[in-house]
């Protein structure tokens, strides 16, 4: 990073959020500071000030229960990082439990690490450039957020004068490399932060760049309270970094979930952290109970399940609420089962799934405290009375009810509410309706939250849908199937046709025909194969009827290699080609589980249904769905939403009609207000646009330069900003194309595109960047570009010639012009220098000054280009020799470095040969001391300094640096002599 961009990180972004913290009541430090308070860097934690928290949080605590916390909190067991994060999150939630005796005998005792009731009572310390080493070297996160000594949150700050797609990318790259060599550190982190001040993201450990998301909203403050045109950073800070906000979050907001053999941590998002706040809010300060509940609208897809669990979670600790029962309302079996699933595994105690009307009474009736799991068709009429039985008239009652668009109205609505008179309902759906027979408000009470589908897409919880319209000819329907029967059928009586036209000439029979699937299946697959499939993707195919689905199903065996299953309904007196295609309850969810998988696990690509999976049915790597049946209202958007969760390298959801559902799209949006539901479904063609307009901004890098003089194309990329803004302007360009195509519409791009990935790949090799890569683009456009590169001889895969390679000078030499060989050469030595700066810094240090000056130089015309060129020639000589040059001295490649750290930090030597026997000296005494792991033995490390300082004490050298010198020939021992 330049550093004018190192200046920018510092002075807008990293030092205005330590600014606000501290109108926040925070403390700030420097990070060298608290060094005095470690017994060394690998120190993690702040134990001093941890064990004074303790005590002050616990006072009671006797000297040896202090040391047993101290221990279960520095010594957590676990195979993995999340398991550790995990087991740490329950210690600080749930808190810790000793025995000892208070003076009526021993008996077990928590232990609290937080007070999460009085923030206050907590020391809250912002520290900046907080050194942590071990045997991977050292790290210096910008930001680093202690609550009592633990290290809570973690902040990179990245410049704003980065390109805007890379400002959050670096950043989660960096802590993600954190992660990795540094794991200790995150078995305490809650959340991590990449802000730039511009952009502003949260994610949890483990998480990609794509699964940060912005906190929009500084609930329950708001954004014209935090001050004039706050950034989104400010925002942020606000929303989740005030005290009371920041232990809300730890304590309520985070879960861990179980998924396919792994765990994921997950942390609310804004909506869901202001929307469960919002709903105790009003549970709270209602001026009369009948006034508690309310709506809580958030889109499809959004995480509305794990609002309801964040929620329920949080009502548990409310001391006013005094231990409510909450009850969990769905309408359908597999939402009932689904929902259950989530909350358990999300580790919510104890739900109670009610399997009949009978133990729905007695969970209701049971008392306070717990958490039951129902269907709302077990709220029934008396048998005897005919009356709706009063099952409780408990007002500590809160009743969840999950998709409350449905069934939940009209009589089961009033029979739900006489069962349980005083309770509060709460109503969560995605799709709320607003019509005179059926309100969601008017049934549930007003909006508590809302979260519309734009405010979903623009944040990344949900991805766009679009929508395209294919082989409309073959949906015959309403007067020309009229029309058609009349003409077919001319010679019959008019009570004849009547009966033969209700028996056999319905729409869902003409739709149902063979021969019309058949044809729609070869469109489906050509699309599939075209559209779909080069991605990775699945899809879903929703037939008319089951005995369409099975038809469908036969079809595309027929036709296709793909494997394909049919979920539905059994019926009892179905034929044999349908029973065929009969599942249990088991099966049915091993088919769920296969689709899930990505296509390098398992290659099931289409589900059929009817009727099933088109709501609740999550399946993230569902990208299309092939629409051949008509579905009206809310559930034609609960059906759509199916493609619109999010997953690596999908942009959007698509829905292919063959129905022609087009027509019930404006009735289906009339039951909502238009702001809600804009932006539901797209056509395709809408991106055209957009297309156009990346395509240009692509493009403009290259005006006026020979398309064919690929030279030049790279020295017009040669300034780091201006390659940085075309790798973003070519991710959103390749990003409009691979929607697009292989649609005709995307033709005249196509010549563009190829050209840009051959200049983009070739400046890769030649720039060292890492990050221009075309593996990040979706694979009909990486396959496009990989089979242009091979046609016009450039490798793909062949990454930049190492600089000691024998090979690096003909590299050089290939190149045309001077100016491209001084690019090739500067780069190449910019990238050994990266990468080697942490074996020798010292000399690395000193090549990188050198080369600075060199650039400065011919900046200010003091040399030409032939002499800049003979200047680098210079340089790769001498990092070429450089291990010849090591031998010369006597040493190994190891011990060299050491040489000339002490020749540089040491003052002259009358004799070099002292110089190098100190060198000697002082690594022999570090492969004395190291050991297996020495690195992690906090022991050993101290007496190799001890050694290592004792024997500079006794040479000559000014002793104020021996403390630092000592320090730096241990983290370079680490690099050196790990075993």
């Amino acid at each position: 990073m330049t550093s004018s961009a190192k200046w920018n990180e510092k002075q807008l972004v990293e030092d205005r959020m330590i600014s606000q913290l501290k109108e926040l009541d925070y403390e700030h430090l420097h990070g060298p500071s608290l060094d005095t308070e470690r017994e060394s860097r690998v120190e993690v934690l702040l134990k001093e000030r941890l064990k004074k928290a303790i005590l002050h949080l616990n006072p009671w605590l006797s000297e040896t229960n202090l040391a047993k916390v101290m221990r279960s909190i520095t010594h957590i067991e676990s195979t993995s990082l999340m398991g550790a994060n995990q087991k740490f999150h329950e210690m600080v939630v749930n808190m810790i439990s000793v025995q000892q005796d208070l003076g009526k005998g021993k008996k077990n005792q928590t232990v609290k690490l937080i007070d999460f009731e009085r923030p206050e009572n907590n020391e809250f310390l912002i520290v900046d450039q907080f050194t942590i080493s071990n045997a991977q070297g050292n790290i210096r996160p910008d930001l680093i957020l202690f609550i009592n000594g633990l290290p809570i949150v973690i902040v990179e700050c990245k410049s704003p004068m980065l390109p805007p797609d890379e400002q959050i990318g670096e950043g989660v790259r960096q802590l993600n490399r954190y992660q990795n060599t540094h794991e200790q550190l995150f078995h305490y982190n809650q959340f991590n932060i990449v802000t730039s001040n511009d952009r502003a993201k949260t994610g949890t450990i483990g998480a990609k760049a794509q699964h940060f998301g912005e906190w929009k909203d500084p609930c329950p403050r708001t954004v014209a309270e935090i001050g004039v045109s706050p950034t989104p950073q400010d925002i942020l800070t606000a929303g989740m970094l005030t005290k009371e906000n920041l232990l809300d979050l730890i304590r309520n907001f985070i879960v861990y979930e179980p998924n396919e053999g792994r765990t994921i941590k997950k942390l609310a998002r804004y909506q869901q952290f202001r929307a469960v706040n919002k709903a105790i809010d009003r549970i709270l300060r209602a001026e009369d109970k009948t006034q508690r509940g309310g709506v809580v609208w958030h889109t499809q897809g959004s995480g509305k399940s794990l609002t309801m669990v964040y929620l329920a979670v949080k009502l548990r600790r409310i001391k006013e609420l005094k231990n409510p029962t909450i009850v969990v309302v769905t309408d359908r079996k597999d939402l009932d089962d689904q929902i259950t699933n989530t909350f358990r595994r999300c580790g919510f105690p104890n739900p109670q799934q009610a399997e009949s009307v009978s133990q729905l009474r007695l969970f209701l009736q049971q008392g306070t405290g717990s958490t039951i799991m129902t269907l709302v068709q077990k709220f029934q009429e008396d048998a005897e009375t005919k009356e709706f039985k009063n099952l409780t008239t408990a007002d500590n009652i809160l009743v969840m009810i999950d998709e409350s668009h449905r069934s939940q109205y009209g009589g089961l609505a009033t029979t739900m509410k006489s069962a349980m008179p005083n309770a509060c309902y709460l109503a969560f759906t995605g799709t709320p309706i607003d019509k005179e027979d059926k309100s969601t408000k008017r049934t549930f009470g007003p909006y508590i939250d809302k979260y519309t589908i734009e405010q979903a897409v623009e944040d990344g919880a949900t991805v766009p849908i679009f929508y395209e319209a294919r082989m409309v000819d073959l949906h015959v329907q309403g007067d020309s199937l009229d029309e058609l029967f009349e003409r077919q059928f001319r010679e019959y009586s008019e009570e004849d046709r009547e009966r033969i036209k209700k028996k056999y000439a319905t729409e869902d029979a003409i739709n149902s025909s063979r021969k019309r699937i058949k044809r729609i299946v070869l469109d489906m697959i050509e699309h599939y194969e075209s559209h779909i499939q080069p991605n990775g993707f699945k899809a879903q195919v929703v037939a008319i009827s089951r005995e369409a689905a099975v038809i469908y199903k036969e079809t595309l065996d027929e036709l296709s290699n793909y494997e394909s299953k049919v979920v539905m309904s059994a019926g009892h007196n179905d034929k044999e080609h349908l029973q065929k295609h009969h599942i249990s309850k088991e099966e049915e969810k091993e088919i769920i589980a296969r689709f899930k998988k990505p296509m390098s696990e398992d290659k099931l690509c289409f589900i059929i249904v009817c009727d099933k999976l088109l709501t609740g049915f999550d399946a993230p790597i569902e990208q299309v769905m092939y629409l051949d049946k008509p579905i009206k209202e809310h559930n034609l958007l609960q059906a759509i939403a199916r493609t619109n969760r999010t997953y690596d390298k999908k942009t959007y959801g698509l829905i292919v009609d063959y129905y022609g559902v087009s027509r019930f799209l404006e009735q289906a949006l009339n039951i909502f207000n238009k702001e809600d539901v804009q932006g539901a479904l797209q056509n395709i063609d809408t991106e055209i646009p957009r297309l156009q307009s990346r395509h240009r901004s692509a493009m403009r890098f290259f005006d006026y330069i020979r398309k064919d003089d690929l030279e030049a194309c790279l020295q017009a990329l040669e300034p780091e900003d201006v390659r940085n803004e075309f790798d973003t302007a070519f991710k959103r360009f390749s990003e409009s194309m691979d929607m697009v195509m292989p649609s005709p519409k995307a033709h005249d791009y196509i010549g563009d595109l190829k050209f840009l990935g051959k200049v983009r790949q070739t400046a890769k090799s030649r720039y060292r960047e890492e990050k221009m890569d075309i593996s990040d683009c979706g694979e009909k456009v990486k396959q496009l570009i990989e089979e242009h590169l091979a046609a016009v001889g450039i490798d793909v895969v062949h990454e930049p010639i190492d600089i000691l390679s024998k090979n690096f000078e003909k590299r050089v030499e290939e190149t045309k012009t001077p100016e491209g060989k001084a690019a090739e050469m500067e780069h190449a030595i910019r990238h050994e220098i990266r990468v080697k700066l942490e074996e020798n810094p010292v000399y690395y240090t000193s090549l990188k000054e050198r080369l600075e000056e060199l650039l400065q130089r011919r900046k200010d015309r003091q040399m030409d280009i032939d002499e800049l060129l003979e200047e680098y020639r210079n340089m790769v000589n001498d990092m070429q020799n450089a291990a010849q040059k090591c031998e010369e001295q006597g040493f190994t490649r190891e011990q060299y470095p050491f040489y000339q750290m002490l020749e540089n930090e040491m003052p002259p030597y009358d004799d070099v040969e002292d110089l190098k026997a100190l060198t000697h000296l002082i690594t022999d005494i570090i492969q004395q001391e190291a050991v297996v792991e020495w690195t992690n033995k906090e022991d050993v490390k101290r007496e190799m300094r001890k050694k290592v300082k004792k024997q500079l004490r006794v040479s000559p050298g000014s002793k104020d640096k021996l403390e630092r010198l000592t320090l730096q020939l241990i983290d370079l021992a680490a690099v050196h002599y790990r075993k």
